[in-house]
């Protein structure tokens, strides 16, 4: 599949670069005081940690909610690797790190249609040689991430809104090329109420994009996501049954009809 390298190191529109130090920072225009300001005692993270009043988001590290001074609600997350050479690697990266891509993949998804937080800035900080370390922050989104959202509304009706808010997400996700390749259910955020959820992509910095409506992009980004909520069954509980697994690869088809043209759809229905 073609991928979009993650040395991706403009400046989109819309958003304001500055540097010193071993620093860089890139922020949308109307934020971009704020962050600057919050870097004067230090690393954006580490400025989220100790605001009043901040939120620890647990995943594979500890991500901040919190407020910018000028009124913005934010998630910050340092950047960290995972997999086997996690301990290895940790927080370092090729500058410029992932961080320039993640912005340009969410602004392309958005592009799309796909609920995705957007980026509201993100900063590296030189470490060693060729290496750099990378915070971000995104614009928090008000809900809870799908194993908590599934725990939280145990009613069939509640379930099924779920189900058919992720099917969305997974079609928007197809629509747009995008292959997530770490789409677990942590990486689903659930927002809205009763008639009005939608689901969100989370943790973009790895998206892959390749011929919009691939089917075979939908198809993995689907199994990759029931792999882990079979996971989250074996190890937490979850309760997401087999008639919850079909309900969201129908929901996921469905959404596809929907988005299709109608001679899209007689290619679908013809044997």
């Amino acid at each position: 599949m073609p991928y979009v390298s993650n040395r991706v190191n403009t400046v989109p529109t819309g958003y304001r670069e500055s540097a010193s130090h071993g620093m860089r920072l890139v922020a949308r225009r109307e934020h971009h005081d704020a962050i600057r300001s919050a870097l004067a005692s230090g690393t954006l993270h580490a400025w989220a940690a100790t605001r009043p009043g901040a939120r620890a988001m647990r995943g594979r590290t500890v991500a901040w909610a919190t407020q910018l001074a000028d009124g913005t609600d934010v998630v910050i997350r340092h950047s960290h690797h995972g997999g086997a050479l996690a301990r290895l690697t940790r927080d370092l990266f090729l500058a410029p790190s992932r961080a320039p891509y993640e912005l340009a993949a969410s602004l392309r998804l958005h592009a799309s249609g796909v609920h995705t937080p957007d980026v509201i800035a993100y900063v590296t900080y030189a470490a060693i040689g060729p290496l750099c370390r990378a915070d971000v922050a995104t614009a928090l989104v008000p809900g809870a991430d799908f194993p908590a959202a599934w725990a939280a509304d145990r009613s069939p009706p509640g379930r099924a809104a779920i189900v058919d808010a992720v099917g969305a997400l997974l079609c928007s996700l197809q629509a747009a090329g995008a292959h997530h390749p770490d789409l677990n259910a942590k990486n689903v955020l659930v927002s809205g109420s009763d008639d009005s959820l939608a689901a969100w992509v989370l943790d973009v910095d790895r998206v892959a994009f390749s011929r919009r409506g691939d089917h075979a992009v939908g198809h993995r980004n689907t199994q990759r996501l029931l792999a882990s909520l079979r996971k989250w069954n074996t190890l937490h509980g979850l309760d997401f049954g087999d008639a919850d697994a079909e309900r969201l690869l129908s929901s996921a088809r469905n959404a596809d009809v929907a988005r299709s043209t109608p001679e899209q759809r007689t290619g679908m229905e013809s044997p």
